[in-house]
């Protein structure tokens, strides 16, 4: 879409303002308003600017000018705001220079899709998300010096079974029981379809919605596989439109990886495959019907799986959910229709369009954009220096007796144990200049600093259970 051609779509919504977007370094969306009047043809060059000491991870207040930089090709009409809206998305970049952001994860994923082109290897990576996520009724948390605790609670909660409703009807999905029973089991059918509906209204292609496994209205929908950068910005739609559609309804929705204790948690399994010249790279007469790149691209997103938890699983209560001996794929092996491996390539169907990897440890609590781009850069590694991935487990991982398992490598155990693995292993990501040393220097610090300390120093309320009375 041109300018011009933005500024048409305006005119013919009758937006009345303009909502600029653009992700910080953490991972949430931010934005500002301002009336149509200040959109011109020549706002697409000149931008429009604001103070990025004020954005999580970015710059000190002594030079803390910066510019969003609209792109044309992402407008689109809110579909919340009470008055008629038009959104762009922006990328970033100093007002004196004029060059990029190393920060905003916007330019590090199309550093990523342009690194590929410059590689050879293929022209276009194909990203399919499948970002699950919780949807409550309530929620209340507080941490304090002296104190700490939190509450959710849901009309699906297996818990409220014995609750006053008013009345209680029953039918309420037992632990690990929730995939995927109709109603009355299943209680938020409509709320999920209005989800999916309003994504389709905003162009985002929609292959399913459903219940997932756990009670409390664990949910999925799935987004039809895109290119990288234009994944990345609909994942952004996705939460936005998921948190909103479940707000008007007075539900809350969390994309926290492990927020019910003995339950399954949220990931968000991601699909993987590199086109060149409108043809599949990644089919072939291989194990399981992919080629030899796919292969060694299995075989470089193992190799630094460590280092990409750190970007893939970046919060302290991702390990809740990666823990061995449940759910979650923690050991670092591939199959083709084995669940419990870390990589898995569907089987869904044999044509050679279908032949994708699906890395299955992150969840929805990542940056996509940093996410998405980080296992591109490790498919890549792997492609490049032709590393075996060895051979496939076809087994079932949690009925391995111990001798066999201790000989898998297993994803981190903690976030402060990936970001270790990150500092360590990080130079498959700085080829091409995608991503800097300033950015993976900044992200360690910060997330040492803001979220892996203060978790540590904290008292947790179960330890009261545990030693109160020593």
């Amino acid at each position: 879409m041109t300018p011009k051609e933005v500024l048409e779509m305006a005119k013919e919504n009758k937006a009345k303002v303009l909502d600029i977007r653009f992700m910080d370094f953490p991972g949430v969306w931010q934005h500002f308003t301002v009336p149509m009047s200040e959109l011109d043809e020549s706002s697409f060059e000149d931008g429009y600017g604001f103070d990025g000491s004020s954005i999580r991870g970015w710059q000190p207040i002594n030079a803390s000018d910066m510019l969003v930089i609209p792109d044309p090709d992402t407008a689109k009409m809110d579909p919340f705001f009470a008055e008629s809206t038009l959104v762009l998305i922006g990328n970033i970049v100093d007002p004196i220079t004029r060059v990029s952001y190393s920060r905003d994860p916007r330019y590090i994923a199309q550093k990523a899709e342009a690194f590929l082109k410059s590689t050879g290897i293929g022209d276009t990576a194909f990203i399919g998300p499948e970002a699950e996520f919780f949807i409550f009724d309530d929620v209340r948390f507080k941490s304090g010096r002296n104190e700490s605790s939190y509450i959710v609670d849901s009309i699906e909660g297996i818990w409220n079974t014995d609750r006053d409703e008013g009345p209680n009807l029953g039918y309420k999905p037992r632990h690990k029981e929730g995939y995927f029973p109709v109603p009355p089991m299943d209680k938020f059918q409509d709320l999920r379809t209005e989800m999916l509906l309003t994504l389709e209204k905003l162009g985002i292609d929609v292959e399913c919605q459903h219940h997932e496994v756990a009670t409390a209205g664990q949910a999925e929908i799935d987004m039809r596989f895109k290119p990288l950068l234009q994944m990345s910005d609909q994942l952004m739609w996705f939460k936005y439109v998921v948190k909103n559609v479940a707000y008007r309804k007075n539900h809350t929705v969390t994309f926290m990886p492990k927020p019910l204790f003995e339950d399954n948690g949220t990931g968000m399994h991601t699909h993987i495959s590199i086109w060149k010249e409108g043809q599949p790279l990644f089919a072939g007469d291989q194990y399981a019907g992919v080629s030899k790149e796919a292969l060694y691209g299995i075989g470089g997103i193992l190799k630094h799986c460590k280092a990409l938890c750190a970007i893939t699983n970046p919060t302290t209560n991702s390990y809740k959910r990666l823990v061995p001996g449940f759910e979650a794929p923690v050991n670092l092996a591939y199959s083709s229709r084995n669940r419990s491996a870390a990589v898995r390539i569907p089987m869904y169907s044999e044509s050679p369009k279908a032949k994708r990897i699906e890395f299955r440890t992150p969840d929805p609590s990542c940056n996509g954009y940093l996410a998405f781009s980080a296992i591109l850069m490790a498919v890549i590694d792997g492609i490049e220096n032709k590393i075996d991935p060895g051979d496939p487990l076809d087994k079932n991982i949690y009925d391995l007796p111990p001798e066999e398992l201790a000989e898998l490598e297993a994803a981190p155990g903690s976030l402060d144990e990936a970001l270790a693995a990150l500092k360590a292993d990080n130079d498959f990501l700085l080829k091409g200049d995608v991503f800097t040393k300033d950015v993976i220097d900044m992200w360690i610090e910060y997330k040492t600093e803001n979220e892996v300390n203060p978790v540590r120093l904290r008292p947790h309320p179960h330890e009261f259970q545990l030693y109160y009375d020593i």
